[in-house]
């Protein structure tokens, strides 16, 4: 329905604000409210520019600038949020709240120890704030500290019931329970959810009060999506979805079996699939001087790859080329327990290592992207695509003609994999050998889906990112609607049921 009573309310409120604002041109408390407002409605370009006029005839408020920043960091001006938070800071030095955004942007670029001066700054102002413990213990996630992490994460999610995140649409939303750890094990969902569609109401199990109703919702979204990481808030996911006659899109019970180790064992069977032996070990067996021998008594050979779980993108994941680097690598890795997994040589004939992407998305699979490198670690941020016209080339034509690019043997493997891992969003990422088949690398829920960069050379990708999106979108839609339907056959028939019985 267009015409959603709280949307009409906005707008009732934008024309009498706009009013008295007409008699009172000079107010600033007035022109910030209506900046506010616009933000609410999803008129980024309206608001900015509100805010823009708050801050030109007073430069220094600190609303206005924290929330210009986060328009601007959501919109996707990195540069111009770091600006804004950085001058609240400037001004407000004792609010907490812009040290703590200004610190997410550093812990989102890699600036870890300037990520962690803000949070500690914010924290010293308010040592109960809550946003500057979340933020803490992300960033001592990153750095292995888990113990200290935890900690950080309770105080920063401690008493939390659920949160409602900013609904800016017009018509009647569908409404979305999105579960999450708050850890870094959590898929990086959120900017798919388009706020002119979603109301979307975010609940941690780890910390949901079990006797507390959930909010009102149409179909729940599991973020929670590193298996090894986040088993606890699994588990307790899904107990909670134990509540919910919703359907529920990566049911936490088939998310528990996306493992590194569980998928190698699952997946090894899939025809046309090359699955590298994984098994974990702890640190002290791996520090032990029999290491090199309890590796080859699990049938490892050198070299192999030593990672920690929980950690993506290329963190804290070593090439270990024989027994004696097993040292090294253990100083530069954390946690009690380590992956060791059989290293595959992906190479072409050009030399190059190749990854593909692909995205599962309610039983349909969406080519994503391909990074071709010479480095074993291959990850598109780091493939130096954007200076190899060739390579574009061929990631163009994966895109535009996924099964001609892979062949009949490697998609009936992608396929299979899809219907053993029973997810309903999630990716995987691969090699191909010289006989087609499928060289796995990983599969599982947190794979992230990014638009390309404002780059004419990036145009190609954009298609693929953009039917992905939409197909996550379409997909929660879809289900949504079709609880609705069930619900109102369900109506029906009950109330036909007590007609008769009249």
């Amino acid at each position: 329905m267009a015409d959603w009573p709280p949307a009409l309310l906005r707008k009732e409120t934008l024309c009498e604000l706009e009013a008295r604002i007409k008699l009172d041109p000079e107010s600033i408390a007035l022109r910030f409210e209506r900046a506010c407002l616009l933000n609410e409605m999803g008129r980024n370009e309206d608001a900015k520019q509100g805010y823009l006029d708050v801050l030109t005839k007073c430069p220094g408020h600190v609303g206005a600038l924290n929330n210009l920043g986060t328009l601007l960091y959501f919109t996707g001006y990195r540069t111009a949020a770091r600006s804004a938070y950085s001058e609240a800071i400037r001004l407000h030095p004792d609010q907490p709240m812009a040290h703590v955004n200004l610190g997410n942007l550093f812990l989102e670029s890699g600036q870890l120890a300037a990520a962690r001066e803000r949070y500690e700054t914010a924290l010293s102002i308010d040592s109960q704030f809550a946003e500057a413990h979340q933020g803490l213990g992300n960033l001592l996630a990153e750095l292995g500290q888990e113990e200290s992490a935890a900690q950080h994460q309770r105080l920063g999610h401690w008493g939390r019931q659920a949160t409602e995140l900013p609904y800016r649409g017009e018509a009647e939303p569908v409404s979305l329970l999105l579960l999450t750890s708050g850890r870094r094990g959590d898929v990086p969902i959120r900017h798919l959810l388009d706020d002119k569609i979603f109301r979307t109401f975010v609940v941690l199990p780890n910390v949901y009060d079990p006797d507390a109703p959930l909010p009102e919702h149409q179909v729940v979204f599991n973020a929670i999506g590193d298996a090894d990481l986040c088993k606890q808030a699994l588990d307790r996911a899904v107990t909670l979805m134990d509540r919910t006659f919703a359907p529920v899109v990566n049911a936490p019970a088939a998310v528990l079996g996306t493992g590194r180790a569980a998928n190698a064992r699952r997946l090894a069977e899939v025809p046309g699939v090359v699955v590298p032996r994984t098994a974990n070990f702890s640190r002290q067996i791996l520090a032990g001087a029999d290491a090199g021998k309890t590796l080859a008594r699990k049938d490892f050979e050198f070299p192999l790859l030593l990672r920690a779980p929980g950690f993506h993108n290329g963190r804290h994941f070593e090439l270990v080329e024989n027994t004696a680097q097993i040292a090294s690598a253990l100083a530069d890795l954390p946690g009690e327990e380590l992956t060791a997994i059989q290293f595959m040589d992906a190479r072409g004939a050009d030399h190059c290592y190749r990854k593909y992407r692909v995205m599962m998305i309610g039983g349909s699979l969406y080519p994503l992207h391909l990074a071709i490198s010479t480095n074993w670690k291959i990850h598109y941020v780091t493939a130096a695509m954007a200076e190899n016209a060739a390579h574009r080339a061929e990631e163009a034509e994966f895109l535009e003609d996924m099964p001609r690019v892979l062949g009949p043997r490697a998609m009936a493997a992608l396929a299979e994999i899809q219907d053993v891992l029973g997810i309903d969003y999630g990716g995987i990422d691969f090699g191909l050998n010289a006989a087609g088949d499928l060289l796995l690398f990983e599969a599982n829920a947190t794979m992230t889906v990014l638009r390309p960069q404002r780059d004419r050379r990036w145009d190609y990708r954009r298609a693929a990112a953009e039917r992905v999106e939409d197909a996550v979108r379409g997909m929660l839609v879809d289900k949504a609607k079709a609880k609705a339907k069930a619900k109102a056959k369900a109506i029906g028939i009950g109330s036909r049921r007590m007609c008769r019985s009249c």
